[in-house]
């Protein structure tokens, strides 16, 4: 991955990088990758491409700088619900913090991180992959969390916590891809309030043999 280009050494930049950053960060989060054009990302920042270039390097390199704001602010939900006492209390405040992220007022509707750059052309696979790592990043992070659960009998025996993680960052990206399609916050927090019912047979699936019986 391409390390971001350090700004040049000089006379100082006349406008505010990080609230230029939080901008482009917005465009990324409404437009996607290739939707979000250097006019779309130089009007919105109030800066010449010049000034981008210097700044920031490439179209590539500000989304990941991007894409790092929006981790550490919009998403940092995920890093809050995993420091929950309880894996229940996890999968709550995850999926509750993804309805909150992806429906705020001031803000596009969605997740940058998941309708950032599905579909896109070769210009666009570096940002693709780096958003593929990112949510490959959020699944580790929950699964790390469920087998700390499951190694302190938090979680039943035989519960598989690779499993319980792609079943919840599933339904929180399902959320925010209903978000982007216009769903209301209340519609969906019954969403994830539904997928929260099904927590214990998610935690420990039925056997076949208690399938049977049943």
């Amino acid at each position: 991955m391409t390390e971001p280009r350090r700004p040049s050494v000089g006379r100082p930049r006349a406008f505010d990088a990080e609230a230029a950053l939080e901008r482009a960060m917005r465009v990324f989060w409404e437009k996607g990758y290739e939707g979000a054009s250097l006019d779309d990302l130089t009007a919105a920042m109030g800066i010449t491409k010049n000034s981008l270039y210097r700044a920031f390097g490439n179209k590539e390199e500000l989304f990941l700088r991007a894409l790092e704001r929006y981790d550490q602010g919009p998403a940092a939900y995920g890093r809050r619900a995993v420091a929950e006492p309880t894996a229940e209390q996890v999968a709550i405040a995850f999926l509750n913090g993804s309805v909150r992220a992806t429906t705020q007022p001031d803000a596009p509707r969605g997740c940058l991180g998941v309708q950032g750059a599905l579909a896109v052309g070769e210009p666009g696979c570096g940002a693709q992959q780096a958003l593929s790592a990112w949510r490959n990043d959020g699944r580790t992070l929950l699964r790390n969390r469920f087998q700390q659960a499951l190694d302190a009998g938090d979680l039943p025996e035989g519960t598989d916590p690779q499993r319980l993680a792609g079943y919840i960052m599933t339904v929180a990206f399902g959320i925010a891809v209903q978000a982007s399609s216009g769903l209301s916050r209340e519609e969906l927090q019954e969403i994830a309030d539904t997928a929260l019912l099904g927590w214990q047979l998610q935690a420990k699936p039925p056997t076949a043999e208690r399938l049977r019986q049943n």
